[in-house]
């Protein structure tokens, strides 16, 4: 694996703001509601394969190999080294972690029950392109989720981050609203769910036959 995947990346490796453990009582309550969403769609999947695309530190790939214990869980994420880091640091067999692109994934197709992107297209240059890779390497669905645009902006701009840029928090090249991101995941499959974590967009999609 070279280091041409850190091309992926618009912003940087992992969370801006780490939202997972914020002290902020009201972005935590926030938090706690997403991460519910999350598990219990995971959870509704049933799968026996998970590749968690955009990993990050591998928060939420961790979790899903909780919600999932006999599961195949993989995280995967670009090269590096802070990420490299995280995935080392944590010294358990499951999850696997794997340095790759999004837009060549490096598995062959239908490889995995359940493909997942949390917090992945607001950051991607090619996101039709990525998605239909995490198409092809599922056999049954996709899970994912991007920032409520433009709600998430006005959250940062009530919060006080970003304020100069207009809320927008670094790395955020897509601006999603709801009805252009079910558009988006409507491409690969059938969406046969949309949670609202408010703010949040969730989407639940079957690319099985």
């Amino acid at each position: 694996m070279n280091d041409a995947a850190l091309g992926d990346l618009q912003g940087p490796a992992g969370n801006t703001y780490d939202k997972y453990e914020t002290r902020n009582p009201v972005a935590r309550k926030l938090v706690e509601r997403f991460l519910h969403e999350l598990d219990a769609q995971v959870r509704w999947s049933g799968a026996a394969t998970v590749l968690d695309v955009g990993c990050g530190e591998g928060i939420g790939t961790v979790r899903m190999a909780r919600v999932l214990p006999e599961a195949r869980v993989v995280g995967l994420d670009v090269p590096a080294p802070g990420l490299l880091g995280h995935w080392k640091g944590r010294g358990e067999e499951r999850p696997e972690f794997v340095a790759g692109s999004a837009y060549e994934l490096p598995f062959e197709d239908g490889s995995f029950d359940l493909v997942t992107a949390i917090e992945v297209f607001e950051h991607l240059e090619r996101p039709a392109r990525a998605l239909e890779e995490m198409a092809r390497v599922s056999r049954r669905g996709l899970l994912l989720s991007v920032p409520w645009e433009p709600v998430w902006r006005g959250v940062n701009m009530a919060a006080g981050r970003y304020v100069k840029s207009y809320g927008n928090t670094p790395g955020h090249i897509n601006h999603w609203t709801r009805r252009e991101f079910v558009a988006l995941a409507g491409t690969a499959g059938e969406v046969v769910a949309v949670r609202r974590p408010f703010p949040w967009t969730m989407v639940a999609v079957h690319v099985g036959p």
